[in-house]
């Protein structure tokens, strides 16, 4: 039996990782500028948390969860998504205790599974980055963490993005719109889409996120939910507008975009790209104030987004955005002989403590093979290391492109090599 990896996951080599953790890395520095600090969850957790967040008649639910009996007869799931573990953690870790300083601010990194047909951008396993914001109610929160999508995007290198922008308001919104919408879509039930027949009666807002051709005809002169929004609702959805266009951030208002979980209220919104005349959403957020209090915990407003890190690298990628490269190596040290071997050792872990990069050769190979391996690896110096070298103590530092060296010492290199490596650098031209 050939052993494949499972349809729809991917193996991260070593030599796409500089992508993936340039990606991390802007994250990290970007969110914890607003002050968001890293959270890790569990993989899996149990079925219900994301059952009740999702609501039973999602798509994640079912169609898309990767749930099962394990050896305890419990039904676990493999997340699917964040959020859901973000809230129960912070639920269950108090973290809505008086003492701790609100809004609460956090962003994840982590494996995230479906099982969805895979597509361009789209695993079964897939990677996704997200940040939720306990605590506070005002436009100000939402504007501040779609500022913050922005300037992640505009610091990765990503161009073309446009910030969509809708309002689901408030419950009684909803509610008086949802009943609007199944007006409007009944006299056209036989036409919808399977998939669209069945969310008419569950969940009609899906309705509106319809990729079928014929479904967007048709919902292409819905009603639009900005007309039933509530005075208050409405005049929230104000000051986000001012808001953002006080910080010159443009936005598209779509009265169309809607969200595949029960949870959201009021501000939502994608940031879309467009790629080969193609229009792919790079990110996706909004409020969502009755999620913790769903989960037991205390009545507690919410913001936060996702985005799939193999989608954002397909689009970076696609744009042609410089990542920084790996760090070449600082040295590479070619070995000859059984005794200095052992020193190799040695002199390599003394190097490694002073933190430089380094890799010697285990193979005892021709020394021209050394030197390609060198070559290959992009060292900046190399040093020979043979039985006699090993002996006298003697060695010398070559710098792999100019050839100019350095004699000296094993004891020297491994005391304070900077000198040396600074010397030989200094005089690259």
């Amino acid at each position: 039996m050939k052993l494949q990896k499972p349809k729809g996951t991917a193996d991260l080599l070593p030599q796409d990782m500089a992508k993936w953790q340039y990606i991390e890395t802007m994250a990290r520095a970007v969110f914890e500028d607003y002050n968001f600090q890293e959270i890790r969850t569990p993989m899996f957790e149990n079925y219900e948390l994301f059952s009740r967040a999702t609501g039973e008649t999602s798509d994640i639910v079912t169609k898309e969860m990767y749930d099962f009996m394990d050896k305890g007869d419990r039904h676990v799931a493999l997340r699917p998504e964040g959020t859901a573990s973000t809230v129960r953690a912070y639920v269950e870790n108090k973290l809505f205790a008086p003492e701790i300083p609100k809004p609460v601010k956090m962003y994840y990194i982590g494996s995230m599974f479906r099982y969805e047909r895979p597509q361009s951008g789209r695993f079964r396993e897939f990677h996704q980055l997200g940040v939720e914001c306990f605590g506070m109610k005002n436009p100000a929160v939402d504007v501040e963490v779609m500022a913050m999508a922005k300037n992640f995007f505009d610091t990765v290198g990503i161009t073309g993005v446009t910030l969509h922008l809708n309002s689901l308001g408030d419950s009684d919104s909803r509610a008086a719109y949802r009943q609007a919408l199944i007006d409007y879509l009944t006299p056209f039930e036989a036409e919808l889409s399977e998939d669209s027949k069945r969310r008419l009666h569950e969940n009609p807002l899906r309705v509106l996120d319809s990729k079928e051709e014929a479904d967007k005809k048709i919902v292409a002169d819905a009603p639009s939910i900005l007309d039933y929004l509530s005075e208050e609702s409405e005049a929230y959805f104000s000051s986000v507008r001012q808001q953002l266009e006080a910080l010159s951030i443009d936005y598209v208002i779509d009265t169309n975009m809607v969200r595949g979980l029960d949870y959201y209220n009021d501000t939502i919104f994608e940031f879309i790209v467009n790629i080969k005349g193609q229009e792919l959403t790079v990110c996706a957020g909004g409020r969502y104030d009755g999620l913790v209090e769903y989960f037991d915990g205390p009545e507690t407003p919410a913001f936060g987004f996702g985005l799939g890190l193999e989608r954002l690298l397909m689009i970076a990628e696609q744009q042609e955005v410089n990542f920084l490269p790996a760090e070449p190596l600082d040295v590479y040290i070619a070995v000859m002989g059984d005794a200095a071997t052992v020193v190799a050792s040695q002199l390599t872990e003394s190097l490694r403590r002073q933190a430089y990069k380094v890799e010697r050769d285990f193979s005892n190979r021709k020394l021209a093979k050394q030197f390609q391996s060198a070559e290959k690896l992009a060292a900046e110096l190399v040093i020979t290391l043979g039985d006699n070298e090993a002996e006298t103590g003697n060695i010398k530092v070559k710098h792999n492109r100019t050839r100019k060296e350095v004699e000296t010492t094993i004891s020297a290199v491994s005391n304070d090599f900077s000198p040396i490596f600074e010397a030989l650098l200094i005089n690259e031209d």
